[in-house]
């Protein structure tokens, strides 16, 4: 929905469905019954997450036509879509598989292209910008050596530019401003603020101008067309986990003239290690489970950090040299404890707050995807989470 502050919806990964039949059967059953408790007079936007086969099957005339239909008739629309997982999401395994296919493959080259095909169609007349998050190049532990990394890099590198030269395109033929929103995570090949910005200015810059310049772009214009279609997604739960801080994000980019795509508006849990900590570390193993990473950024008394890369290794490697925990569990918006643990819904708080000031992106998207996941005292009815959390964010706004 339209707010003062941009567009506001939730991302439909919350919803099962790697073909487009299944998700299109769920977002029918539930986005009407969300839709009149949060904005019953007015479009509601939706974050729509593809995956790989959806994306296949809505590229079908039929599949876009019904849909498009379904989407006026409901009075809804889509600004922003969710390409970070390609494949299965839901009742399988992901931890790091999330990331595959990743950017060094044409699997995710050509999925994020025909993404982008479809949202320049189902974008309205009245919108001209519209973006899709997605991986931060490949998952680092998958690449051993620094020299693999590197490559790896490389590689991810040229073929987002090539999307860039698909985008440029887009827009020469539909008008549409389309970008594609990099999200930063833990232990992905671009982690944090100064990640993304070390890999913007000393590779996908140097890569991006050399490879557009032989499709005739200048200097000048092939540097427009990358800050244009490369953004970032500044998903609030990641960067808290990095014990980053809004203002100091977005001074970071402004500074270097990058833009943000969009907010994703998610909270972690934060576990203060100063008291109680073996019955602590009791209630955390609750959150120890199998379908999701779970990376944990711990703080030392020192102010020193160390990384885990999942919550079985940050149990098993604790000592009491650790202060505090950031854990990478998307947990829900609007409860702010949880027993004797936290969240960092304060950091979602920070992030509106700073973008109230001075808006710097036009999409906001709510992204909690692990309610079924949850220990069982925290889960409620989806939709009604789904509500609870659009009218907090609300509340915010």
């Amino acid at each position: 929905m339209q707010t003062p502050y941009g567009h506001l919806s939730y991302c439909s990964n919350i919803h099962p469905g790697e073909d487009w039949k299944e998700h299109f059967s769920v977002l029918q059953s539930s986005i009407p019954q969300i839709k009149v408790s949060v904005c019953p007079d007015a479009s509601m936007g939706i974050g729509l997450r593809l995956a790989n086969q959806a994306s296949i099957d809505l590229s079908e005339k039929s599949n876009f036509d019904a849909f498009k239909k379904w989407l006026d008739d409901n009075n809804c629309y889509v600004f922003t879509m969710n390409g970070f997982p390609y494949g299965g999401f839901h009742n399988v395994v992901v931890k790091d598989k999330v990331h595959a296919p990743d950017w060094t493959t044409q699997e995710r080259t050509d999925y994020t292209i025909r993404m982008f095909g479809l949202l320049a169609k189902l974008l309205p007349e009245n919108l001209s910008e519209g973006g899709i998050s997605t991986s931060p190049l490949s998952y680092r532990f998958w690449w051993k050596t620094t020299d693999a990394l590197i490559d790896a890099t490389q590689k991810a590198t040229q073929n987002m530019v090539s999307v860039v030269e698909s985008l440029v395109e887009l827009k020469a033929t539909t008008g549409k401003t389309l970008h594609l929103d990099i999200e930063p995570e833990p232990d992905g090949i671009l982690e944090n603020s100064t990640e993304y910005l070390d890999w913007y200015n000393h590779y996908l810059l140097p890569i991006g101008i050399k490879q557009l310049s032989g499709k005739g772009f200048s200097e000048e214009e092939a540097t427009n067309a990358i800050k244009t279609h490369i953004q970032l997604c500044y998903d609030v739960c990641h960067f808290a986990v990095g014990f980053e801080h809004p203002q100091s994000v977005i001074d970071k980019l402004d500074a270097q003239g990058l833009k943000v795509g969009k907010i994703q508006i998610s909270s972690a849990l934060k576990v203060d290690f100063s008291n109680d900590a073996t019955e602590k570390l009791k209630v955390i193993a609750q959150y120890n489970e199998p379908t999701y990473l779970h990376q944990v950024v711990a703080q030392k008394k020192d102010g020193s950090f160390v990384k885990f890369p999942d919550l079985t290794e940050a149990i098993s490697g604790f000592d009491e040299n650790i202060l505090s925990w950031r854990v990478h569990f998307h947990v829900p918006l609007f409860i702010e404890n949880y027993g004797m643990l936290a969240s960092t819904r304060s950091d979602i708080e920070d992030t509106i707050n700073v973008h109230k000031q001075k808006p710097f992106t036009n999409h906001l998207e709510i992204e909690t995807y692990t309610w079924g996941v949850l220990p069982t005292e925290f889960q409620a009815p989806l939709n009604e989470s789904i509500i609870r959390e659009i009218n907090w964010v609300k509340g915010l706004l």
